[in-house]
């Protein structure tokens, strides 16, 4: 999918979308619980960047935890960036927020943050290299040894087992009361417009973009998450994609 389109998308989807998925909140809820004392050893005064913060819900949770902590919210649509910003000012934590409507590369590119979360984004860029690249920006601007905690769709379609966790993937979006129409787009989606990739091809892409070490800790159906660290300055040469 056109970024233009998926930044449409998301405008025309940003006022309902936490209720839209308010059923599905036990798996964001687990993986914020797990995410939490992976990123607890970061400073005092951290600034994590949250790259396609949507409604900001992992940010505020952060947020809640660590009060010292400052977030630079980043997503291309300012209607998402406009319910997260809402939502900072509601829990009474925008003034340690900025917020930037764009992407990862509008950014200043020195190595200012020193954690990221990247929650179900990159599935979105089909090509490898690019979404290499798109880590290797976010890379850039972390500083030495900061930490990534990033989450995608991921499976290989190509095998039994997939079909089978598909199947149970769509029963459990229709039982969390997801439209029939809604469905049948997402299947589309994930065969069409997701880069839904085995776990070890996200972690050949990571390496790449420049983080040493992605360890899978979460799993939630389709969904998986990693955290890693910057492995080596910023404009070096990167392993290739496996």
């Amino acid at each position: 999918m056109h970024p233009d389109d998926l930044k449409s998308l998301f405008d025309q989807q940003a006022a309902g979308y936490d209720r839209q998925w308010e059923k599905t909140a036990p798996i964001r809820q687990c993986l914020q619980l797990l995410l939490e004392p992976l990123f607890a050893g970061l400073p005092e005064q951290a600034h994590v960047l949250c790259v396609g913060v949507g409604t900001g819900l992992e940010m505020a949770h952060l947020a809640r935890r660590f009060p010292g902590w400052r977030f630079t919210a980043l997503d291309p649509s300012g209607a998402m960036l406009e319910v997260s910003r809402q939502r900072a000012q509601a829990e009474g934590f925008a003034a340690r927020c900025r917020f930037h409507e764009g992407y990862v590369e509008d950014l200043p590119a020195e190595a200012g943050f020193d954690a990221a979360t990247c929650f179900l984004v990159s599935q979105f860029i089909v090509d490898v290299d690019a979404r290499a690249a798109f880590f290797r920006g976010i890379a850039s601007r972390l500083r030495p040894g900061g930490r990534l905690a990033s989450s995608d769709l991921s499976a290989d379609t190509a095998s039994p087992e997939y079909a089978v966790l598909l199947q149970g993937w769509m029963a459990m979006m229709a039982g969390a009361d997801v439209p029939a129409e809604a469905l049948a787009r997402m299947r589309h989606a994930y065969a069409h417009d997701v880069g839904v990739l085995p776990p070890e091809r996200v972690e050949a892409i990571l390496r790449a973009g420049g983080f040493a070490l992605p360890v899978r800790f979460f799993q939630a159906g389709l969904i998986h998450a990693w955290v890693s660290q910057v492995a080596q300055a910023p404009g070096s040469v990167h392993s290739p994609i496996e």
